[in-house]
């Protein structure tokens, strides 16, 4: 017998979708923002040293035209009172050496404004054109061109007006060491950085760790209530989800509550309903006739029928129950044994094995009614071997630990249409042999309730073999 999958809620995961952990969650949102800010400050930081060298280097070359403009100035024949002011006079500017080593990324000269033409230069140029942008109306203006060598030169220019004659100053120099610092000051500021980045995430890192701890003795103190090893919940937790230990203790004393409650409407429903029902029989069978016999007949079927749904009844409310669970191999061991002692006399050899240790996450009651009805029907057919095997099962369509209990016999075994009416309620293919016809049909319902299945097949040893499929209590 299959049970039908439960269709899967809108805009829920698949139950073998692995989600990732909120410490994990955590820690990944923290390193990506935490690398994105130190990636957006180290951008900063290098930008802001690179604008401040380059106004350190402009002010180095502006020392420059300023002693250009003093040596370019003829003060001497100068006379305020009669107005004569200073004439134009060649420069022959050497404040740094490298002014008159040639081609050496030091170049100054002097143009006129309206006129490309090199007026005078520095020894450095060695007769090469330094190839200034136009300066335009501004007076003062700076910039990167390409030097005589192709190299990068910085390039500061400046207009002064000697006997109302424009001219442009420019002093250049290579940008080589410019750079070479920049590129120095970013790599010093990528590995800080990176150093920063790295001691933020593990202290990220334990910070999570820390901060989600009460929520790992929750869950603990939760798996131990599944496991039947507690009955509440711990509630000493911080504050923010203390509230939550507090609700599940709630709703697991409802549970047992509402568990209770129906056990004892059960008993209550069958106890009214036995006398009446046995009355009824009796008076039927004392009368005699069609009718009596007729009333008798519905009499027991009206009792099956009240204790199949009765025992329905009884399994739904058990399978509600919280933090129930019970080992398998001792439950299956007594019913062995006791098996044996029953059907000593028709000489019924019973074979148990039973792989590793494995929990019924549920009722031992349930476990010990499941297979005792398939032990007990394999031993009535059975001609002289019924095997019982235990053994774990991985289950990869729901991603649930679950085990498996096959009962196999060499008796007659079943057709697979005779299969298909076993598991019904009530019915019983051989009225020869004592029985209800409720116990394969209650394995079936209860195995369903547990989310487990129940099949029949043909057995290895000639007859028939029950396979039962219920959950197990995984380790956590």
């Amino acid at each position: 017998m299959t049970t039908e999958a439960a269709p899967t809620p809108p805009g829920s995961r698949p139950a073998g979708h692995r989600q990732r952990s909120l410490a994990a969650r955590l820690v990944i949102v923290a390193a990506v923002w935490s690398t994105i800010a130190l990636a957006l400050a180290g951008v900063f930081l290098v930008s802001l040293y690179q604008r401040a060298s380059e106004r350190a280097f402009d002010a180095q070359l502006e020392v420059h035209i300023k002693a250009l403009i003093s040596e370019m100035l003829d003060t001497g024949a100068a006379d305020p009172a009669s107005g004569t002011r200073a004439t134009l006079a060649a420069p022959a500017y050497r404040g740094d050496p490298r002014f008159s080593l040639p081609l050496s990324g030091w170049y100054w000269t002097v143009r006129r404004a309206d006129s490309p033409s090199i007026l005078y230069a520095s020894e450095s140029l060695v007769g090469d054109p330094l190839n200034t942008p136009p300066i335009g109306q501004e007076d003062e203006s700076a910039g990167f061109i390409v030097g005589p060598t192709g190299d990068e030169i910085r390039v500061l220019q400046q207009r002064i007006s000697i006997e109302e004659m424009d001219y442009v100053i420019a002093v250049g120099a290579a940008t080589a060491g410019f750079w070479a610092d920049i590129s120095e000051f970013a790599r010093m500021v990528t590995l800080t950085l990176c150093l920063v980045g790295l001691g933020l995430i593990l202290a990220i890192f334990f910070q999570v760790k820390v901060g989600l701890r009460p929520l790992a003795r929750l869950r603990a103190s939760l798996s131990a209530v599944r496991q039947g090893d507690a009955e509440r919940i711990d509630e000493a937790l911080p504050r923010e989800i203390a509230p939550l230990a507090v609700e599940l203790n709630a709703l697991i004393v409802s549970n047992r509550e509402i568990v209770e409650r129906a056990r004892t409407h059960v008993g209550n429903l069958a106890h009214g309903l036995k006398t009446p029902l046995s009355v009824i029989s009796n008076e039927a069978r004392s009368a005699g006739g069609p009718l009596a016999d007729k009333v008798s007949e519905q009499a027991a079927v009206m009792s099956t029928q009240i204790q199949h749904h009765l025992e329905r009844a009884r399994m739904a409310a058990q399978r509600r129950v919280i933090g129930v669970s019970c080992e398998t191999e001792p439950v299956l061991g007594r019913l062995i044994r006791a098996m044996g002692k029953i059907y000593r006399d028709k000489g019924v050899e019973l074979r148990f094995n039973h792989d590793g240790a494995i929990r019924f996450r549920g009722e031992s009651q349930d476990l010990e009614e499941m297979s005792g009805n398939l032990i007990d029907n394999a031993c009535k057919w059975a001609a002289s071997t019924v095997s019982v095997e235990v053994a774990p099962l991985n289950d990869p369509a729901t991603n649930r630990d679950m085990f498996t209990i096959t009962v196999e016999d060499d008796g007659p075994g079943l057709t697979p249409e005779e299969r298909a009416e076993a598991v019904k309620r009530g019915r019983r293919l051989d009225e020869t042999v004592p029985g209800t016809g409720l116990g394969l049909s209650i394995v079936a319902d209860l195995a369903g309730l547990y989310g487990g299945t129940f099949e029949l097949d043909n057995s290895r040893h000639g007859g028939l073999k029950a396979r039962l499929v219920l959950p197990a209590l995984g380790t956590e």
